[in-house]
């Protein structure tokens, strides 16, 4: 009976760790952008793109690749005309899950 017991608990320990261990493949990628803020205004038309993506194979920027690094951190600069604009930032993962975040901001 107490072989059971154990032999139950080393399963249950097993498929908890197996669980915790697969949870970043299956979620997916996470897009998490620092600036702009949405709805921000930028006086001078130049407008600076920072943030991190975590479980992303490929980033892209409004259809163009935007790089990242080893840990995840992206940063960019992008000099907009006058008037609005939506920057659509696009992860996507090694099993092809894609997440899109984007930001409205406004130019004067």
């Amino acid at each position: 009976m107490l072989a059971r017991a154990l032999a139950a608990l080393a399963l249950v320990i097993l498929v908890g760790y197996g669980a915790i261990e697969a949870w970043p493949l299956v979620s997916g990628p996470h897009i998490s952008i620092d600036s702009p803020l949405d709805h921000s205004v930028a006086t001078e038309g130049t407008i600076t793109i920072t943030g991190r993506a975590l479980r992303t194979e490929t980033l892209w920027l409004n259809g163009g690749p935007l790089l990242i690094d080893q840990k995840g951190a992206f940063s960019t600069s992008l000099l907009l005309p006058s008037g609005g604009a939506i920057l659509s930032l696009t992860a996507t993962d090694r099993f092809g899950h894609e997440i899109t975040e984007r930001r409205a901001v406004f130019i004067p």
